[in-house]
Parts: C-alpha cells; structure tokens; sequence
C-alpha cells in the first residue's frame, strides 16, 4: 500500500469513475459519498478491498481533522471531489464531473452530426481530454 501523508488526496476505482478522499493529519480520510454524505473513515474503509492511489500534495501538511458540516451527497453540487477541494482551502470542484459533462457533449454532437457510434465514442475521449487540459 502507497505511503500517505496528510494533504494527500487519495483514490480508488468506484465502477467507471474514481472515488476521492483527503488524509487527515490523524491519517484518516475525508470523503463523501451518496449514503453517508461528508464523512471520515479508517484507510481500509475508504480502500475497501480496492487498490489505493495517492496523489502527493504540493505543500504538505493539513490542519487537523476539520469541523465536519456532515454535508449531504449530490452528484453534481457536493461529490467527492467537491469534498476534497473545499477541504483543502479552495474553491470546491469537480474536474471528473467536468470532464465526464464534456465528453457526453461532444459524444452528442457527433453522433448528432454522424450518426456513427465509433465517432461519438472518438468524441467523448475527446471531451475529457479538452477538460484535462484546460487546468
């Protein structure tokens, strides 16, 4: 298992997106997810038999375990990822939801215009790509 440090975000694979967390200074992780909304768990909770990927912070170090507003789960207001960057002092956002919002976009657009799914599919790569490369 990779070694987290507090400000790290962490990650496993939920289905066909990413689930994210925070480490805390105690080591445990900040998350948020559709049946318990904003809440903290031990790393093998959050792993749950998964494969963990860390993301180091950039400037390490997180104040400590923050008071928790238990705020609800919403797909697009309030997952994951808005969890995790609103905890880390900035502004909270999605860039999986962005990116996902993206592709399904231009997925349409071309299978609008081509009626073909291999281009449609073709589309929404291109999609998240555009998103990833904006930041």
């Amino acid at each position: 298992m990779p070694t987290c440090r507090p400000g790290d975000i962490v990650a496993r694979r939920k289905g066909l997106v990413m689930h994210k967390g925070l480490v805390l200074r105690d080591g445990r992780i900040l998350h948020n997810t559709p049946l318990r909304g904003e809440h903290i768990s031990t790393v093998s909770e959050f792993r749950a038999g998964r494969r963990l990927r860390v993301q180091s912070a950039v400037n390490p170090g997180f104040p400590d375990t923050p008071h928790l507003e238990r705020r609800a789960y919403h797909l697009f207001r309030n997952n994951c990822e808005h969890t995790v960057h609103r905890a880390r002092g900035g502004r909270a956002h999605s860039p999986q939801l962005q990116g996902w919002m993206a592709g399904a976009g231009v997925a349409a657009a071309a299978l609008l215009l081509t009626r073909h799914p291999g281009i449609a599919a073709a589309g929404f790569a291109l999609g998240q790509r555009l998103v990833r490369v904006r930041r």
